[in-house]
């Protein structure tokens, strides 16, 4: 059973389409505290669930409470970033964290998605012998090559097939590193003229405004496509020549380096998170918040010949397949959960 804190929700279909029961505990909003509590307990007196899965700090607090009302309920909580900078986050985050760091010992068990947020959260005092790393799963089927898309979305965008697409998938935050994708633009511009940048994602009007105003200083705006996130994610890579992470903090496993690899694109992604460990040998890795670094990486992978391209591509997919498939995710979470479970419930 998937208990949500809003009635929306990007996976809601798939459940529903996988017959999974969905519970909406209807939170009007970030201080609906009183309701979302009552029919967050009624649900837990009800359910006695005896895994109780949780994902972010919020929900990882939440489960550690619940367990006053449940105590044979065996919480297992979700830990999805690394490095997180919370100075660029408002004041009730960065208390949420200590909470969640001092609770932290009453967990069952806790999932990382990558090496580097294991790290990082036993350097922040979280209980080592908890952690356990499964790295996301990337669903190779939905996310896979898809040639007969890349027109009909480049016509979209209004690029001709000519010039060479640089896109960044990400909503706008500002651990995803926007500005650095636009200097480094800027930069690449300078040297290469036929060469187009697409950013993908939604976020708050005043960041859009910043970004805007910062393409229009830096004189790169006809150069740069902003397009609102879709759930049709999977025919965007295709469209692209290099897929870009500019993370500069708070990464852990990095889901658009995994689908635009296992859709066959070369990518260029900073040194945060597990970004080396996803690539391996087939795409570039460059500095953190390096403008300069990236620009360089992007000429690398743009002077590739068509053969070397369509090479480092086929390498791509193959090491998702290899060791990040949704398959490979399932099977480890499900074993870390049913090793908690009660004997008799298994």
């Amino acid at each position: 059973m998937v208990a949500t804190f809003y009635p929306e929700g990007s996976l809601r279909c798939d459940l529903q389409a996988g017959n999974v029961p969905i519970i909406t505990l209807d939170k009007r909003s970030r201080w609906d505290a009183l309701g979302f509590m009552i029919r967050l307990v009624r649900l837990i007196r009800q359910v006695r669930p005896d895994v109780l899965h949780t994902y972010l700090g919020t929900a990882n607090i939440l489960g550690i409470l619940l367990k006053v009302l449940s105590p044979s309920m065996r919480v297992v909580w979700g830990m999805r970033a690394s490095n997180m900078d919370l100075s660029r986050y408002g004041w009730l985050d960065r208390v949420q964290f200590r909470i969640e760091r001092m609770l932290s010992p009453f967990a069952d068990a806790i999932i990382a998605n990558s090496h580097a947020g294991l790290s990082y959260g036993v350097s922040q005092g979280f209980p080592q012998e908890k952690l356990i790393v499964v790295p996301n799963g990337i669903d190779t089927e939905r996310f896979s090559l898809r040639p007969d898309f890349r027109a009909t979305i480049r016509q979209n965008w209004d690029i001709p097939e000519e010039t060479a697409v640089i896109g960044l998938v990400g909503r706008l935050d500002p651990m995803k590193g926007h500005p650095v994708f636009l200097n480094a633009a800027s930069l690449l511009l300078k040297h290469r003229a036929r060469v187009h940048f697409v950013c993908i994602g939604d976020g708050p009007p005043a960041m859009v405004a910043e970004l805007s105003e910062l393409a229009i200083s830096l004189g790169i705006q006809r150069h740069v496509t902003w397009v609102k996130s879709t759930s049709a994610i999977e025919h965007v890579y295709g469209a692209m020549d290099i897929a870009t992470s500019c993370s500069t903090y708070g990464e852990g496993f990095s889901n658009v380096i995994g689908e635009a690899m296992a859709c066959e694109r070369i990518c260029v992604a900073t040194d945060v998170g597990d970004a080396k460990r996803i690539l391996g040998d087939t795409g570039y890795v460059v500095p953190a918040g390096d403008a300069a670094a990236l620009a360089t990486a992007w000429m690398q992978a743009l002077n590739l010949n068509d053969d070397e391209r369509r090479i480092r591509g086929r390498a791509a997919r193959e090491r998702i397949v290899k060791h990040f498939a949704l398959d490979r995710m399932i099977t480890e979470t499900t074993l870390v959960l049913e090793n908690l479970a009660p004997r008799e419930s298994r």
